[in-house]
């Protein structure tokens, strides 16, 4: 099953997400509905609500909230998206402007808490206090792991395991949340929702390390943003970690002084270091692990169409080129 055969087999559960998306996005306010629109409509995989879909229907879920509780998830997705693009001076997501370059922002800021806003308005209609509870929990976790990513901005001492905690905060979190939230309006058993909490979590973990594989060996094209964003901004990531633990001293030190200071001034060096090194296959096969350990989260879950798509997905988040 590849990607194509995913979207095809929930084509319909979608197409209804988005048209659910359109009609909460809606505000009397002009600026909003512009910047929304655009965000949301911007090219992004929708992976997340994906989940949604697929783990409430892999645990044989047959009614309409999964609908709205996809919905929910990419509504947090899009305002973190927004304040991130703030945060890190963006210009460029997905091969398009970012609404800050476009809007400024202060407006991408607020639009932002509006869609944050939006989300916790529907979860009170999905009448849930355990939606409640995971969706505001998720955010507060997504939210301290943009903190803790800021205190390592221009900290060459980050560790791997600390770089991996940011992620599995602020990117695995909401994964997660996505495919807790399928087991739990599937009415599963406590086994079966961790397992699914496992898959997210895993997952997403792997989403985010190969996102940083390609910061570092796609093209601009083929990633929707800049080459060196991450070292632009200072940030360690772990192919930078480890050139800085495992490459030759020249190497080290050059990756080291490139976060400290930031910028682009030494971005091809920087490049021939981490490509000239094992940092990229190192990286990938960290991805690997995790989405194979994502995988074997699913042995408790029955088999379907839809658990297949799910162990595609995990596949499709380590080989892909974008």
């Amino acid at each position: 099953m590849n990607i194509d055969d995913i979207r095809t087999l929930i084509n319909d559960d979608m197409e209804d997400v988005d048209q659910l998306i359109i009609e909460r996005l809606a505000s009397e306010v002009v600026l909003i509905n512009q910047i929304g629109h655009y965000i949301v409509n911007s090219g992004g995989k929708r992976l997340r609500p994906v989940l949604a879909v697929l783990a409430a229907r892999a645990m044989g879920y047959q009614e309409s909230r999964h609908i709205d509780l996809a919905a929910i998830v990419e509504f947090i997705h899009t305002a973190t998206l927004l304040h991130d693009d703030v945060v890190d001076a963006s210009d460029l997501r997905r091969g398009k402007e970012t609404a800050n370059a476009l809007w400024g922002n202060e407006a991408s800021v607020l639009v932002g808490d509006f869609l944050y806003s939006r989300s916790f308005e529907m979860m009170v209609d999905v009448g849930s206090m355990r939606v409640m509870e995971i969706l505001s929990r998720a955010t507060n976790i997504i939210s301290e792991g943009e903190v803790l990513q800021l205190m390592n901005v221009h900290d060459a001492d980050t560790t791997e395991e600390r770089y991996l905690n940011v992620i599995r905060y602020k990117t695995a979190k909401l994964f997660e949340a996505a495919c807790q939230l399928g087991a739990i309006i599937g009415g599963v058993d406590a086994e079966q929702e961790e397992a699914m909490c496992k898959y997210g979590m895993h997952l997403g973990t792997a989403f985010q390390l190969i996102d940083d594989v390609l910061d570092y060996s796609a093209s601009s094209e083929e990633m929707g943003k800049n080459v060196g964003d991450d070292l632009a901004e200072g940030k360690p990531t772990l192919p930078l970690i480890y050139v800085m633990k495992h490459g030759s001293e020249a190497q080290a030190a050059l990756v080291r002084e490139a976060i400290e200071q930031g910028g682009l001034d030494k971005l091809d060096e920087v490049l021939e270091a981490v490509r000239s090194t094992d940092a990229i296959s190192y990286t990938a096969k960290a991805a690997r692990a995790e989405a194979d350990q994502a995988i074997a989260a699913l042995a408790v879950v029955p088999d379907s169409a839809y658990k297949e798509a799910m162990v595609a997905l995990a596949n499709f988040s380590v080989e892909r080129n974008h």
